[in-house]
């Protein structure tokens, strides 16, 4: 006889596996369920050049993961997780010579923008840096509750609703306009819309409260260290398996799937009704990521030496950032893509052989895109950086459709698990009272398409896992 379980999960991605270990804790049994040949999902690390270059094949900064209110909860490290920070969090090159680097200090940052400007950051995110850990669970929640700290909350939510094109209107000069279109691109939204100026103030934030850290060894750690802990308390993990039905899962009290809602719908079948399909139907994905992984023989030869301190780099001019973000969000091609770029080797030695390194490179583009992006990214690049491409020892190249084959979840490339507009952040995936449950008494959602979203920070799981214990694991 096969064995009953409180909670199957299926998924093992960073959600899956905090639901699966939220419920642990709980004392309730569980078994995830994950079709590749590892855990992982969005966190996983891979050679995916040659041996001994790692590569992370989704995430790979984690001001979220180092954020998470769940994480902090749990002993992460004693199962191998540890946390490797930039000299500074992130930065953005206006020109090859010039840029700006946000810096762990709000007043460092502050200087470093100078005169107006200066004084204009730090008067903006000085006071939210300082009452973060008042905001940061209402944003790392569902939107519709009543905020625990609702003065903190409302002194982010008056700039946040606003577009981030008013927000970037409010500097005068480039290197700010162009660092907070960079951190208001993380949307993936047109920049004229409202509510993209709450993740231009999110990620500088986040740079000063927890910095921008990699996991050490790259991105796979953060899930390996879950699911260590979870096989820990008495959970039980199979990879290798492909659910094709909720039907065919084992005998159990709930599901929890950490999958987005087109594939919700074609696991469960006939047993949703016509209309809840359609509702669900109309759940709007977002653009796509055309992403590059290199193996270089050397650091990125940036023409300003500063940006080596850099974890994360944002590439684009304010200007053309925002004409990029509109056109891809009608499913044009940009001239000028947004492009992000990571260089964990320079921190995390382990990442490449002695000498080598590594660069994690994504640019925005429309969704389902064919458009080879390669040269465009690499252009921008060595603009910054001449002689990058002699560095090149190999890439690998993951287009939109590839990031799909690998992921079902990344439909088209959005690797968001769905749009982050205004409607789609206050009802995810629809208007619902309890954005985890579905007409299936026992069966929850806990990808990103829940509340808080996406990023690498296990709180739609964890929600997810809370709702049920409150209901039918009671």
């Amino acid at each position: 006889m096969q064995r009953s379980y409180d909670a199957v999960v299926v998924g093992a991605g960073p959600n899956g596996l905090a639901a699966a270990v939220a419920l642990a804790r709980a004392g309730r049994s569980v078994k995830v369920l994950e079709g590749a040949a590892t855990v992982g999902g969005g966190s996983r690390t891979m050679e995916l050049t040659q041996p001994g270059f790692r590569h992370d094949v989704c995430s790979a900064v984690h001001p979220l993961g180092l954020g998470s209110p769940f994480f902090r909860q749990l002993p992460l490290e004693e199962h191998g997780l540890r946390w490797v920070h930039p000299v500074t969090p992130f930065a953005h090159p206006i020109s090859p010579r010039e840029a700006v680097l946000v810096h762990r200090s709000v007043e460092t940052t502050a200087e470093e923008l100078g005169g107006a400007d200066g004084e204009e950051y730090r008067d903006r995110i000085a006071p939210l840096v300082e009452a973060w850990d008042k905001i940061e669970p209402s944003i790392l929640s569902p939107l519709l509750r009543i905020p625990r700290h609702p003065v903190a909350m409302a002194r982010f939510g008056w700039v946040g609703i606003l577009s981030a094109t008013t927000l970037i209107k409010s500097f005068r000069h480039e290197p700010a306009k162009a660092l907070f279109a960079g951190t208001s691109a993380h949307s993936f939204l047109p920049l004229s819309k409202r509510f993209t100026a709450a993740y231009g103030l999110l990620y500088p934030i986040t740079a000063h409260r927890w910095g921008w850290p990699f996991a050490a060894g790259g991105s796979q750690a953060i899930v390996d260290a879950l699911a260590s802990y979870l096989l820990s308390l008495g959970g039980e993990i199979e990879t290798g398996v492909w659910v094709e039905s909720l039907a065919k899962l084992p005998p159990n009290r709930s599901i929890f799937l950490d999958v987005t809602p087109d594939i919700f719908l074609r696991l469960a079948g006939d047993t949703l009704s016509d209309s809840y399909r359609r509702r669900l139907g109309r759940f709007r994905r977002g653009p796509g990521a055309f992403k590059i992984d290199y193996a270089l023989s050397s650091p990125v030869p940036w023409a300003n030496h500063r940006l080596l301190d850099a974890g994360t780099i944002h590439i684009g001019s304010s200007q053309s950032i925002i004409e990029a973000e509109a056109r891809i969000w009608k499913g044009k091609e940009p001239d000028r893509p947004f492009i992000l770029a990571a260089q964990p080797s320079v921190f995390d030695p382990g990442r490449a052989p002695d000498g080598r390194h590594t660069l994690w490179v994504y640019a925005h583009v429309p969704r389902g895109t064919t458009v080879d992006f390669r040269p465009k990214i690499e252009q921008e690049i060595e603009n910054l950086a001449p002689g990058f491409s002699e560095t090149i020892i190999e890439r690998c190249v993951s287009t939109p459709g590839d990031l799909e084959l690998y992921n079902p979840n990344l439909a088209g490339g959005d690797i968001t698990g769905g749009a982050h507009t205004l409607k789609q952040v206050l009802f995810r995936p629809i208007p619902s009272r309890n954005p985890y449950g579905t007409p299936l008494d026992n069966v929850f959602l806990c990808s990103s398409s829940t509340p808080p979203g996406a990023g690498v920070h296990g709180m739609c799981g964890y929600w997810a896992a809370r709702s049920a214990l409150r209901s039918v694991l009671a």
